[in-house]
């Protein structure tokens, strides 16, 4: 599911060279990458380190190992790729392809825009009046579909595989208020599926939605 670079996980092992400009790319090892706001970058990849994308910067792709990335508001870029570190999109900020994570929660604030796919494996997704055009994925992390969001593509919750995972926690899936969801909600693993009475939603394959009224479901 992720496409780090093999050169990047090799970086473990050696200083690599980093340089910056405008409309330039950063490669770093043992460092965080800080983008001004309104500046232009290219491809951004460090090594146990931050990305700090400031507002209304264009950047080409952010990717980090053991580090989070935050892009600020109004921001572009093509693609977004943690692994042990969660990504949180501004308001209004977009991302051409997908958001990627393996171990870090997702959070999209109001109006951002993510026209492929969001997926993690460990770790929440939560949407706030935001966007994502090609459907949600995770194993165990919690789903919050906010107020006025929407989805296109369906959310789906793979089993878990780990052997090393033996929590059985079910994750919660919520679908708010006037939010839609086209698509299959596919579920392959036991969920707690809360559905608005004011949201649309597609097709529910392994699991029965619950309806709630009001700005959330109970506790």
């Amino acid at each position: 599911m992720i496409r780090i670079k093999l050169a990047l996980l090799l970086a473990l092992g050696f200083a690599a060279p980093a340089f910056a400009d405008d409309q330039g790319d950063v490669d770093k090892v043992n460092g965080a990458i800080a983008v001004d706001d309104g500046a232009n970058g290219g491809k951004l990849t460090t090594v146990n380190g931050g990305i700090r994308i400031g507002a209304n910067a264009h950047v080409k792709s952010a990717e980090t190992v053991n580090g989070g990335i935050h892009v600020g508001a109004g921001s572009t870029l093509d693609s977004v790729e943690s692994v042990n570190g969660g990504i949180k999109l501004g308001a209004n900020a977009k991302v051409g392809k997908a958001v990627t994570v393996v171990n870090g929660s997702i959070t999209l604030e109001q109006g951002a825009d993510v026209a492929g796919k969001a997926s993690n494996v460990n770790g929440s997704i939560q949407l706030d009046a935001a966007h994502v055009g090609g459907g949600i994925d995770t194993v165990n992390g919690d789903v919050t579909v906010g107020a006025n969001s929407r989805v296109e593509g369906g959310i789906f919750v793979d089993e878990n595989h780990s052997w090393f995972s033996s929590s059985s926690r079910k994750p919660r899936i919520v679908i708010g208020p006037h939010a839609v969801v086209q698509g299959t909600l596919k579920f392959k693993r036991e969920v707690e599926l809360w559905v608005s009475d004011s949201a649309t939603i597609g097709t529910v394959d392994g699991a029965s939605a619950q309806k709630f009224s009001g700005e959330r479901p109970p506790n």
